[in-house]
Formats: structure tokens, C-alpha cells, sequence
């Protein structure tokens, strides 16, 4: 039996993006099915379980296992291989080995997964035009800004059954496909112009939530 979990955990961990659960149990899956028209959802887990990986994920409010995002799959298309590129350059770095996408079960570690996810905000409901301008965007903030918006987006309208295109998810989409990102002045703070923008942009949109 532990021969068969031994393997079972090697299988599922080939080709991760940077996970390894002896450090923390805690990691995205992004789930691209079979059919090349169906949507690819991103998850956030706390546990880990190798033998329950995509049974696990689920639509509802329970924190363990919620999709944080689900994206047509052109547009998963459209930014899969700037991802990887992106992410393996900085797993490289670590001297850690490259991760891979696969039909099925992906798992990123959780660092990784919150930029992912805060990229998947930006174009999920956007113009598909638009794709390019939020890559861009997001590619011109640093890994730091990125884990910031994560962090306050998911305290806010974290849930995709409940969050999505509200409040501080709408304003990342705004932000990130619509206001350009030059990066931060040396003798500012991480958090200047991009982030006002972001709070203006919030208020702006629970304007018109509230009609």
C-alpha cells in the first residue's frame, strides 16, 4: 500500500509548478479538461491529497478546495504559455525543475497560484481583446504587488460564485486591462499610483452596484 502511495504522489507531482508538500500542504490546482472547449478552473486548496485531487474542488463557499476562478478556454489559451514561460524562469532561479501543463490536474505552489489567480480575475469577464493589455500589465507588476492584490481581492470577492465582477475583482479588471502599469519609482513606496488606481476604480464600480 505504501508502495502504491508512494507512486500515486510521484505521478501527481511530476511536472508541478514548484510544489512540494514536505515544505506546505497548501497549493492551487488549475484543472484543464479533456475537451478542448471546456473551461479551466483555478482553486485554492489548504490540504493536501493526492488521491482526491479534483474531487476535492467545488463552487461553494467552503474554504478548502474553492474555484477562485474559471476561464474560457481560449483565453486559458491565450496566456498558458506566458505563464509557464514566466514561472519556470523563477522555479529555474530557485533551482528548482520546470513545471508543465497537462490535461487534468495541475498543482502550483501557493505563491505561484496567487498570481496566476490575480490574472484570471483580470480577464475573466473582459474583452478577449484585451487579454494582451492585462498580460502586459501584470507582467510590468512585481511578484510582491501581485501577492498584495491577491491578498485584498480574496478577502473581498474571493468566491466565484459570489465575487465575481464585484468590488475589488471588477477593479482589477479595470486596472489590468485598461490602466498602464510603468512600474514604481524607486523613492516610492510598493504601493503608489497602480494601487490608487485600483481603490478609485472600487469605488467607482460600487456606484453602480449599488443602482
Amino acid at each position: 500500500m505504501r508502495e502504491r502511495e508512494k507512486k500515486q504522489n510521484q505521478d501527481t507531482l511530476a511536472g508541478t509548478f514548484g510544489f512540494d508538500p514536505k515544505e506546505s500542504a497548501s497549493h492551487f490546482l488549475v484543472i484543464i479538461p479533456t475537451g478542448v472547449t471546456q473551461a479551466v478552473s483555478i482553486s485554492e486548496h489548504l490540504s493536501w491529497d493526492s488521491y482526491n485531487l479534483e474531487s476535492s474542488v467545488h463552487f461553494g463557499e467552503r474554504n478548502d478546495g474553492q474555484v477562485r476562478s474559471s476561464l474560457d478556454r481560449k483565453k486559458w489559451n491565450d496566456i498558458a504559455d506566458v505563464i509557464r514561460a514566466e514561472f519556470n524562469a523563477r522555479l529555474k532561479k530557485e533551482g528548482k525543475p520546470p513545471g508543465r501543463w497537462k490535461t487534468g490536474a495541475n498543482v502550483i505552489n501557493r505563491i505561484l497560484g496567487k498570481e496566476l489567480t490575480l490574472l484570471a480575475w483580470a480577464i475573466e469577464d473582459a474583452d478577449p481583446a484585451l487579454t494582451n493589455t492585462a498580460v502586459a500589465n501584470w507582467q510590468g507588476l512585481t511578484p510582491e504587488e501581485r501577492w498584495w492584490l491577491y491578498t485584498m481581492t480574496a478577502a473581498a470577492t474571493g468566491s466565484y460564485v459570489t465575487g465575481r465582477n464585484r468590488g475589488w475583482r471588477k477593479a482589477i479588471r479595470y486596472a489590468l486591462t485598461e490602466n498602464p502599469v510603468t512600474g514604481n519609482p524607486s523613492n516610492e513606496p510598493m504601493v503608489p499610483e497602480f494601487f490608487r488606481y485600483v481603490n478609485d476604480a472600487i469605488k467607482e464600480s460600487e456606484k453602480y452596484d449599488s443602482v
